[in-house]
């Protein structure tokens, strides 16, 4: 079963539920709305620090990639994926996605000095930094607090740094922390996107099917159902098991995914589930004053 026997077979452009982060099937949730209206209300207003968190697999990347296709071109623009590591580490991370070349040896104060006169060299030239952190939850507290003291080179009225961390649910229950609370002071606004409800993932699958180039009721009302359920409404899964739904149903030669499609592909063993339920969080905004120095 080849991928383009997969498209033929229901006339798709192409794969609709394709695991890969891709903007151009994002869907706008009233969840991933208000998740894009903060990080845009971040960037408008410069603020220092801005946080979305979410589940794996509820959008994240997708809206970040969205995000940076907005990007002014008056912005000097540094993405992060994964950053892990020691005091210090973190500046090598931040100075190679700005592509600011330092020597290997260089030590902590070389680093802080060369992206200070960075930044400032930028705001000189009428450009402000922005520097966005995926996967932020992998920083552990070291590294937010080195974060923190990067954005003492504001001053004034001018904010010459903006960050924006993206990560799990885990990364806003660090950033509580007591051990962290001038972090969370500085921070501006944070956002927590929840998983999508049984309306909204209907909505989702019907948008990805005619987005590809399908009719939008290749797979069932009763499969859309089970698959909600099963995926606990994260998207990510959403697209794993309509992926494999379709792939069923075009082997069968059916013309729709439907309720007996999906329990064939769970007995047949085809999907891993957590041993864990997902941690879900209440959905909330926060808008904190910035800390006084």
């Amino acid at each position: 079963m080849t991928t383009n026997l997969y498209t033929a077979h229901f006339g798709f452009r192409e794969r609709p539920f394709s695991l890969s982060p891709d903007p151009d099937f994002l869907f706008w949730s009233k969840a991933h709305g208000r998740a894009m209206a903060v990080l845009e209300y971040g960037m408008v207003t410069r603020a220092p620090l801005t946080v979305v968190t979410g589940e794996v697999g509820t959008g994240k990347t997708t809206l970040v990639q969205a995000l940076l296709r907005k990007v002014d071109p008056d912005v000097t623009l540094g993405l992060i994926s994964n950053a892990q590591g020691d005091r210090g580490d973190l500046l090598r991370w931040v100075l190679n996605a700005l592509d600011v070349q330092m020597p290997a040896n260089s030590d902590y104060v070389s680093l802080f000095q060369h992206f200070q006169n960075f930044v400032i060299s930028e705001y000189a030239a009428n450009r402000h930094v922005v520097l966005i952190i995926d996967e932020a939850q992998n920083l552990g507290a070291e590294m937010l607090e080195e974060l923190r003291m990067l954005t003492n080179i504001n001053s004034g009225k001018d904010e010459l740094l903006q960050i924006i961390l993206v990560g799990q649910p885990e990364l806003r229950q660090l950033i509580t922390r007591p051990e962290l609370r001038q972090f969370a002071q500085r921070v501006s606004t944070t956002y927590h996107i929840d998983p999508f409800d049984l309306r909204e993932t209907r909505d989702y699958v019907q948008h990805r099917l005619l987005v590809a180039g399908g009719q939008g009721h290749e797979i069932s009302p009763a499969a859309v159902r089970m698959i909600h359920e099963e995926a606990g409404g994260i998207p990510r899964m959403i697209n794993k098991l309509c992926d494999l739904a379709l792939v069923y149903a075009a082997t069968s030669e059916s013309a729709q995914a439907g309720l007996p499609t999906i329990r064939e592909l769970f007995k047949d063993g085809l999907v891993l589930k957590p041993a864990d339920e997902p941690l879900f969080l209440t959905n909330r905004i926060d808008t904190h004053k910035k800390a006084a120095e």
